[in-house]
């Protein structure tokens, strides 16, 4: 913590020394203001070392982490050693992003920064917008690309090739063949960081190399046997492990694409393209349509798309080989298109959708509507009539996937009829080895929906942490509830309520919450155990119901003084004039602070009825469709 200000290091001290010049423009200027600190133990990736400018000599070096720029060492050249006051280590200047661009638990307190009266904080009215603001509701019609995005589908379509069971496709740059610096020191000195892990973590070591080896095993990623000179179209990319808590014995090697060397990156220089990943809502609404469900998974589906020849020394980055960390690291290239790398979501969908395009005529044009309109990125989910119709269908798919280098597995299906179709190895983990005759289905995630697969019911399993009773607590915590089709919104809509109050009584982020509202959060967040209690149908057409004659959907609105909302109901009705209903969807939200009539707030909430309405005819694809309002 500088006590010295003559030690923060600024534009001025960067320009001071020649090899932090490039950094100059990067640091923060010295403004009138005091120096504060905040120190936090729960984020150490936050300090972490992203591209390092080294020393020459004994002097400063710069070093970036996900903060920004940053100078360590002793900034001033004129330093006398018996200078009582201290030393600068290092000061980092940090403008907090917008409250939709923080992960879940992001906390600010783990960060280092000198605080300037220019940072951009989160401050209520944000909060309070996305409160008022949290979903889309009208659909897509219409979709007009962007000049980039057409770029980007240009460049596909132009390039894409099948070659040896798989399909390739270039890179979509910006430019073509960009020319880079030679960035090998960089991803030299992020390897060595990482060795250093390897090194004291056994269980880390032994999951990170078996990855490493199945990707050379799968060829995913190859040796590089001939090293040309660097004529600026060779890229290093830095790599690190992550795991998920849900999976605490599988890693995931990331790329880290993003990695910035003298002003580039290769993310930069790469186009996002469209988002061609179908809305969630609407394939889980089909999902609900028919009584037999089926839902799979594409194995690594990104690894399963080729890139490019021309492209691949882009896609450099240093390990050992076979694994000996004795030896120098050498140079390996992925073969494939990979994660980290911002456009590979759009090149793997655009692939996915090229299989289903491409093999129609062999498979049917049921298996290619499965392909191309039932995926949420590499998750599948559809719902079918009869078992017949479903075991059918998955063969269809399997034999359209493999066409294009494909493997669907994890395959689960709430009848056993379904499941006793499929290898073991397709199967999900839990139903690998299940006795079909005397045991119970288990519960899966659809779409991160619980999906109760005996009952065919979705179910509300909320696990509870205790956070603190804080802004910055509840906000996480109203924030957990995952709930795409507001099926729960009653419920999250008081949580919300709460957190609006807060903002609007202008509460700091770590600020208790105030007395009045301790004891309505208490009954509110000991309510939510009883969700685990309700199920709610997947199907809205029974098995037995027999063949419809008429689809309506009816809205409901209503608002009141504290929030407003809607439910869209499905009414079936057979050919015997039977009835069936069923909840589609709700939505709900808190009024705005600013005083709004309740004749308004009901015809804000009849508008948000209607272009729900629109929402569901639009997905849900019935032939003909009456809304009742």
């Amino acid at each position: 913590m500088p006590a010295n200000r003559a030690h923060i290091p600024t534009p001025n001290v960067a320009n001071s020394w020649p090899h932090l010049t490039q950094i100059a423009t990067k640091l923060m200027p010295l403004n009138a203001c005091e120096v504060g600190l905040l120190i936090g133990y729960n984020c150490p990736q936050a300090l972490m070392p992203k591209e390092i400018i080294p020393p020459d000599g004994q002097c400063p070096f710069g070093q970036r982490t996900d903060l920004g720029w940053s100078i360590v060492g002793i900034v001033s050249q004129g330093y006398v050693e018996a200078d009582a006051v201290g030393l600068s280590h290092r000061i980092v200047a940090y403008e907090v992003p917008s409250v939709r661009a923080l992960p879940e638990n992001y906390c600010v307190k783990s960060v280092l920064f000198s605080v300037r009266t220019s940072v951009k904080e989160i401050i209520s009215s944000d909060v309070l917008n996305l409160l008022e603001r949290d979903f889309r509701d009208s659909p897509e019609t219409n979709l007009s690309y962007s000049q980039e995005d057409l770029q980007f589908l240009s460049i596909l379509e132009d390039g894409i090739a099948y070659k040896q069971g798989h399909y390739e496709m270039p890179l979509p740059f910006r430019s073509p063949s960009p020319v880079l610096p030679n960035n090998r020191a960089l991803a030299l000195s992020r390897l060595r960081h990482l060795q250093r892990r390897l090194q004291t973590n056994e269980r880390f070591r032994y999951h990170y190399s078996q990855f490493m080896e199945d990707l050379m095993v799968k060829g995913h990623a190859e040796k590089v046997v001939d090293t040309p000179s660097h004529n600026g179209t060779i890229w290093y990319i830095p790599h690190h492990g992550v795991y998920n808590v849900h999976k605490p014995d599988k890693i995931r090697v990331v790329f880290d694409c993003s990695s910035v060397y003298q002003g580039h990156s290769l993310n930069q220089h790469l186009l996002q393209g469209p988002d061609l990943t179908n809305k969630l809502v609407g394939v889980i609404c089909r999902f609900r349509k028919e009584p037999v469900a089926i839902l799979c998974d594409i194995e690594q589906m990104f690894y399963q798309f080729k890139v490019s020849s021309e492209c691949r020394d882009y896609l450099r980055f240093l390990w050992w080989d076979s694994n000996d960390y004795s030896q120098e690291p050498v140079d390996f290239r992925m073969t494939v298109h990979l994660f980290g790398a911002t456009s590979s979501p759009g090149c793997a969908n655009f692939g996915l959708k090229r299989i289903a395009l491409d093999n129609e005529g062999l498979f049917g044009s049921a298996a290619a509507d499965f392909i191309q309109s039932d995926f949420y990125v590499d998750d599948g989910v559809k719902s079918l009539a009869t078992v017949r119709e479903a075991i059918s269908l998955i063969e269809a798919i399997k034999s359209m996937c493999s066409k294009g280098g494909l493997r669907l597995h994890k395959f689960v299906s709430n009848k056993k009829e379904v499941i006793q179709s499929l290898a073991p190895e397709d199967r999900a983990k839990d139903l690998v080895n299940i006795d079909l005759v005397r045991d119970k289905l288990p519960i899966e995630r659809a779409l991160g929906v619980s999906w109760c697969i005996e009952s065919d019911t979705f179910q509300f399993h909320i696990a509870l942490k205790d956070r603190p009773l804080t802004r910055r607590g509840i906000l996480s915590s109203v924030s957990c509830l995952y709930d795409p089709l507001g099926l729960i919104a009653p419920v999250i809509l008081l949580g919300k309520q709460i957190l609006q109050q807060m903002c609007a009584s202008k509460a700091g982020w770590d600020d208790p919450l105030p007395e009045q509202l301790h004891a309505k959060w208490q009954r509110w967040w000991q309510g939510l155990h009883s969700l685990a209690s309700l199920k709610i149908n997947r199907c809205v057409n029974p098995e037995s119901f027999g063949e419809v004659s008429r689809v309506e959907l009816h809205h409901f609105s209503d608002a009141s003084s504290v929030g407003y909302g809607q439910c869209s109901y499905i009414r079936l009705v057979n050919h015997e004039n039977t009835v069936h209903c069923a909840l589609l969807m709700g939505k709900s939200r808190v009024i705005p602070l600013k005083p709004i009539t309740i004749p308004r707030l009901e015809l804000v909430a009849a508008v948000l009825s209607v272009k729900i309405g629109n929402l569901l005819q639009q997905e849900l694809r019935y032939e003909d469709i009456t809304h009742v309002y």
